[in-house]
């Protein structure tokens, strides 16, 4: 049988290059093994945990989900859906509370983090926002999650609540773990910690123009070009990886050289790191154009892949409320 893969990116607004390295880049190299079954969902519930804008989260969702089609994901080759359509999502968390202590989510450093950034906002939605995640991948008994290190601690509450499902009810659930990808801790533009929506200036978008993209890169913070060691950290470090991700290790490697030698030229550095990125999400571009001429298209894609998740999720709900007694 082939092997079940789950992820999903939160609809908070178009996706970020963050987002496509660090997430979708690994969709699309599972998507295209034939040992796996994919399913990919846009996660609007998920971006009900903290404050966000009702008038404006079913065109975000929409948005992450032509994101995901301009970047490759196939409906033909994966079940690609959105996560508030397939209401099996919801009931089966419910389910996986009754194995979860308050506690346990109380103890989350992303809890913690969330509290601190939204003290008004401390709601039971974000309490269990990874039990709503368990939920997500083993209500298809995905074994596999292309997510980012920072969802660890999430992937480990979702390997905690099927080992006591397991155990408790005689369920059959897989313990997810982690598929790691090249670009699965993408820096942010300001030198400081990872890309975000949430910090202004730190991304680059997939729709961004070469003049846009240029614009953001000149604004990341430099020295003099030269130094007796490379940067581990701040801005030099940033454009480093991202020119590892976009130009390879041997473009690095040249830079390297060049910071403990002869010096980089900064201007230079940045005009060849906006060209490489522009040429890859050029053609992710062209696709969106495209998707979003042809509306009917996509409304009939999120409808098929609606039903399809609908079906296999159906299944394991069946079986959890039968060991529970429910049915």
């Amino acid at each position: 049988m082939k092997k079940r893969v789950l992820s999903g990116i939160r609809a908070t607004g178009r996706l970020h290059l963050g987002n496509y390295l660090g997430a979708v880049k690994g969709m699309l190299a599972l998507q295209g093994d034939p040992l796996y079954e994919t399913f990919y969902m846009v996660a609007d519930l998920h971006a009900t945990t903290t404050p966000y804008d009702p008038k404006t989260i079913v065109g975000s969702a929409r948005h992450v989900f032509i994101d995901y089609l301009s970047a490759g994901l196939d409906p033909h080759k994966s079940t690609i859906f959105i996560q508030s359509h397939v209401p099996e999502h919801t009931e089966l968390a419910f389910l996986f509370s009754t194995v979860v202590t308050v506690a346990r989510m109380q103890h989350l450093p992303t809890f913690k983090e969330k509290v601190k950034q939204y003290p008004e906002h401390v709601t039971m939605a974000l309490l269990n926002y990874p039990v709503l995640m368990a939920s997500d991948i083993l209500v298809y008994k995905a074994g596999l999650v292309p997510v980012g290190i920072d969802q660890e601690p999430h992937l480990e509450v979702a390997r905690e609540i099927a080992r006591r499902m397991n155990q408790d009810f005689g369920t059959d659930f897989p313990e997810p773990q982690r598929f790691k990808t090249e670009g699965e801790y993408v820096p942010s533009l300001t030198g400081e910690g990872k890309m975000s929506k949430s910090v202004e200036g730190s991304y680059i978008n997939l729709t961004d123009t070469m003049e846009e993209i240029k614009s953001k890169l000149a604004k990341v913070p430099t020295d003099e070009g030269k130094g007796s060691s490379v940067p581990k950290e701040g801005g030099i470090a940033s454009l480093l990886a991202f020119i590892q991700l976009f130009e390879g290790k041997d473009k690095r490697s040249e830079y390297e050289k060049q910071y403990v030698s002869s010096g980089i030229r900064y201007q230079q550095l940045k005009e060849e790191l906006a060209e490489a990125i522009f040429e890859e999400l050029e053609p992710i571009q062209e696709r969106r154009v495209e998707l979003e001429n042809d509306p009917g298209k996509v409304d009939e894609i999120i409808r098929n892949g609606a039903a399809r998740a609908r079906k296999a999720a159906q299944e394991t709900l069946q079986e959890v409320k039968r060991a529970m007694g429910l049915l």
